[in-house]
């Protein structure tokens, strides 16, 4: 796949978007022990959706945007799961928001990783956040104005990938003094912050009231 450059971010479209990162976001972080490390579900058993998050999902459609999902996922590159088992996490996923009447729009994924074990995966690409290759090729698939458009994710990197694309932006979590030593560092600081992503949907539907 061809993404854009940045300077192609201009070019809008007329639709609408919420991107949504995935891990701590729409689904629970796992906690791994023995590497004493949080990161992605590398089993379906592991995967649990956050409460509340097919309810925001559905605010937003309400609201008329689209929700697209833009996540990095280097866990095939790195050799915690398979490509298959990724398939089958995904597919949980659906299943799990189709249950409350939930669905996505899009789904874009960068699984490269500049340290990957697997060969083929092991690139400083354009799609992986902070750098906003991701957002810029689905606002070219699915004709979206970033303008109007919203990133919502759990990390500075989620930040810094809407504000390079020209969207608004969202970080779930609690605001803590080296955070905003980071952000300012990172001149990543978000429009607002807010606990999860149910808040993130009220947020933005006051935004245009």
């Amino acid at each position: 796949m061809r993404l854009l450059k940045t300077e192609d971010r201009g070019k809008l479209g007329d639709m609408k978007a919420v991107f949504l990162d995935r891990d701590g976001v729409i689904n629970e972080l796992i906690y791994y022990t023995e590497q004493g490390i949080v990161d992605s579900p590398f089993t379906v058993e592991q995967f649990k959706l956050i409460p509340g998050a097919n309810e925001a999902i559905k605010k937003f459609h309400e609201m008329d945007y689209k929700v697209i999902l833009a996540s990095n996922q280097p866990g095939i590159a790195k050799g915690y799961l398979s490509k298959e088992t990724f398939d089958k996490i995904g597919k949980k996923m659906k299943a799990e928001l189709a249950k409350e009447g939930a669905f996505l729009d899009g789904e874009y994924y960068c699984f490269h990783h500049p340290e990957a074990k697997v060969e083929k995966l092991k690139a400083n690409c354009e799609c992986r956040k902070p750098k906003p290759g991701l957002l810029l090729q689905a606002a070219k698939d699915m004709d979206i104005d970033l303008s109007q458009s919203w990133m919502i994710g759990d990390g500075l990197t989620d930040i810094k990938a809407g504000k390079d694309a020209g969207t608004r932006t969202i970080l779930l979590g609690r605001m803590k003094c080296e955070l905003c030593r980071l952000m300012d560092e990172e001149d990543a600081r978000p429009d607002a912050i807010v606990p999860n992503l149910k808040e993130a949907a009220q947020f933005i539907l006051k935004q245009g009231e």
